[in-house]
């Protein structure tokens, strides 16, 4: 039987209470939860209103901010330019499939290296394995990552060649002729 979805409550302070260790807890206390692959749900704690992607975010911002960011200004740009748009919904499934493809594929590199070099949880050892396999690796991961980039990118195209022959086709009934007078 799998657990309830963990409840944390965000109060007008602006702090977030952990129902079920019952005690106050940090966005990198809510990071951690995400990193355990933890099922949660951020309550506003007054309104009952759904907060968990907000907090998400707030982390995502937090992560780009310091260190290293994952994001280009130009690929958040993209993301802004699709709000609002007919694509919006697309998009974000196409990113949501591509994420799951791409974390399948990790996960199946990690399963091979444990196989490959000892089943035991040694965080340390796999860091080390994954930075010199990365550097050893880079111009064939590389060429890997943009061919799968090409491949996403010619069934990106593919959709959008669908959808502009479902959109031909289902207008094709409602041609007006020109010698046809309209009433006003």
């Amino acid at each position: 039987m799998s657990e309830p979805v963990r409840l944390i409550k965000k109060y007008p302070n602006r702090r977030l209470y952990d129902t079920k260790t019952s005690a106050y807890i940090t966005l990198g206390d809510v990071k951690d939860l995400v990193l355990k692959f933890e099922v949660f749900k951020v309550l506003d704690a007054k309104s009952g209103e759904d907060l968990t992607r907000s907090i998400l975010l707030q982390i995502i911002l937090e992560e780009e901010t310091g260190g290293m960011p994952m994001f280009s200004s130009e690929l958040l740009s993209g993301f802004i330019r699709f709000y609002g748009s007919a694509m919006q919904g697309m998009l974000g499934k196409y990113l949501e499939n591509n994420m799951k493809t791409f974390v399948d594929f990790q996960n199946k590199l990690q399963d091979q290296s444990r196989t490959m070099y000892g089943a035991g949880d040694n965080t340390h050892m796999q860091a080390d394995f994954w930075n010199q396999f990365l550097n050893f690796q880079q111009p064939a991961m590389q060429s890997m990552m943009t061919a799968y980039m090409d491949q996403s990118k010619k069934m990106f195209q593919s959709m959008q060649d669908q959808l502009q022959t479902q959109t031909r086709t289902m207008f094709t009934g409602f041609q007006a002729n020109p010698g046809d007078k309209v009433d006003k």
